[in-house]
């Protein structure tokens, strides 16, 4: 079983310029970045997927293996789906660019089950447990939320307060998305073949696209959730964590 970590990254950002080449206590934020996901012990391979010049350069420098993607590519599963034609492989792991706090027993989470007996998931991705008083998490549209079934595969994602609650349960559980997705090698190459659904593109999430299709998500819970880098407010913060964790 050949597990591959594939980390998408452009140049271009909408909220914080050239984010992926900001500095992050001496290295550039994608670099730090893959030297997490170097650290995982059941991916095989880790590679980083761009269509930016200055980012081949900056990784090459720092030994990292890089796939140049086309510059028509419109997200990131698209390009992660190309870089899996190039370098083959069973499973498929869509970690973003702006993670470099990313625990990687977490990474290695999204990835046990396809090592499990029984049949290979079609995707897998990661949970993290909201309490029912974060009222402002659970009713953020920003924050993606989450309805599992009993086995624990998605029922459902909402940018929406879901489960709604009309009575006021104990048993009630929401539940966080996060965006971090392992895939058979199969599935993503049907999913980038079919058009945008029409859950995906009413609320703007492209996981609802397998959903809809017939696909299962099996949602891994975790306890560990680290920020990304989208603001440089975030950026601020991520670095103070950064020295506080690794003592840089």
């Amino acid at each position: 079983m050949k597990v591959v970590i594939v980390i998408p990254a452009r140049l271009s950002s909408s909220r914080l310029k050239e984010k992926m080449l900001v500095d992050l206590e001496g290295e550039p934020l994608i670099v730090r970045t893959w030297q997490q996901a170097m650290k995982s012990k059941l991916a095989e391979q880790v590679v980083v997927a761009t269509d930016s010049d200055r980012i081949y350069e900056v990784l090459q420098e720092a030994g990292a293996e890089v796939v140049m993607t086309s510059p028509d590519l419109t997200c990131g599963t698209d390009r992660i789906a190309e870089a899996a034609e190039k370098v083959g492989g069973d499973v498929f792991v869509n970690l973003q660019g702006d993670e470099p706090l990313i625990d990687p027993a977490t990474i290695d989470l999204a990835i046990a089950p396809f090592f499990e007996e029984g049949p290979l998931p079609d995707c897998t991705t990661l949970v993290f447990p909201l309490k029912p008083e974060e009222r402002h998490l659970i009713d953020d549209p920003h924050v993606v939320k989450a309805v599992l079934d009993t086995r624990g595969y998605a029922l459902y994602f909402s940018r929406c307060p879901i489960p709604y609650r009309r009575e006021t349960l104990d048993a009630t559980r929401y539940y966080r998305h996060i965006g971090l997705y392992a895939f058979r090698a199969k599935v993503l190459k049907a999913f980038v073949s079919l058009p945008p659904s029409m859950l995906e593109r009413t609320e703007s999430l492209e996981q609802l696209r397998l959903l809809e299709n017939g696909y299962r998500i099996r949602c891994i819970e975790t306890t560990t959730d680290t920020p990304g880098v989208n603001t440089e407010e975030e950026l601020e913060e991520v670095r103070r964590l950064y020295k506080e964790r690794f003592g840089i």
